[in-house]
Parts: C-alpha cells; structure tokens; sequence
C-alpha cells in the first residue's frame, strides 16, 4: 500500500522536523566525506529565511515529514558565473537547495517529488529550467540529479569561495520568456 503523500509549504510546526532532517543530511554527508552542510548550516536561520521567501516545502508521508527542500524562483546569485563549462541557456529557473530526506524513506522516490513539485511550480511561472548544484564529493547527489534528469554544466562557486558542480534541468523547451 502506498504512503499518502503531499508536498506542502513549511510551517511553524514543521520546524523541528525540518531542523532534524538538517542535523541527519549534515551527519550523513560527514560521515560518506563530503565537506558539505558544515557548522550548523543549514540551521534555523536558514529555514527561516527559506520560509519567509515561500520557498520552503516539506513532503508528508502518513502524517510525518519525510522531507525537506527549498526551492526558489529567483535567480541564484552564485550561478551569475559559471566555470569550466555554460549554463544550457540563460531562461529563467527554478533553483533546488536543501534537498534532505529521513532515512526510513531515501531509496524510496522521496526527494524525485521535489523535482516534480520543482518542476510543476516552473510551469507555473512559465518558466522551463531547473538548476540546483552539490559538492563534487556528493555522490549521492549526483546520482540523484542524474537519475532525476540533470546535466552537470560546469562549476560554480558558493558566496564564501566554496566550488561546487552546477547542474541544470530542461523540462519543456516549448516555454520562452
């Protein structure tokens, strides 16, 4: 039988569960090696801002939240520039941060709803690119946005320095702004 699932904006009474599957993705990368999610971030600074933009989405499972993401409809200033390769086209996306999910519900098709819930709010906003990017030593995450239907364009670099691989999505080359 299939959980019932919906993907929903955050709310004040999701925060501690959203700040506990921040703590599990901090821990998971850590402990496969990836220096990513370091210091306490993303933290409840994070998630507040995430909120207050109207980025912030969790995905209930049976009543419990078995993930969380932010995604964004305003261009992501770190991808201004982009290195060792180009963005597909420079129309406007949807950006996927923060992508974690508990551990009872990875391997199960949980974080692929965000993509369709990324995807859906682009067409939405007549709009037909995601981008999202990860440390090179994510695996993981690079599995996943492969799988999920990303290609990686180059790198770009985070606010403070940090490398990270850039990835991009076209999901309907019939949408132009």
């Amino acid at each position: 039988m299939k959980a019932m699932e919906i993907i929903r904006r955050c709310e004040e009474q999701d925060i501690p569960a959203v700040l506990a599957l921040y703590r599990q993705g901090s821990a998971y990368l850590e402990d496969a090696g990836v220096p990513q999610w370091l210091n306490g971030y993303p933290g409840l600074d994070n998630l507040r801002a995430d909120m207050a933009a109207g980025g912030s989405y969790v995905l209930e499972q049976d009543g419990r939240i078995a993930g969380t993401c932010f995604l964004s409809l305003e261009p992501d200033p770190n991808y201004a520039v982009i290195e060792n390769g180009a963005w597909l086209n420079d129309r406007p996306y949807v950006t996927i941060h923060r992508i974690a999910v508990r551990p009872d519900a990875k391997g199960r098709g949980a974080a692929a709803l965000f993509v369709k819930e990324a995807e859906q709010l682009a067409r939405r906003h007549n709009m037909a690119d995601l981008r999202a990017d990860t440390h090179e030593k994510n695996r993981s995450m690079r599995r996943f946005l492969a799988k999920n239907g990303f290609v990686c364009t180059g790198l770009v670099h985070l606010a403070d320095g940090a490398p990270r691989l850039a990835f991009q999505k076209r999901i309907d080359d019939s949408v132009h702004r």
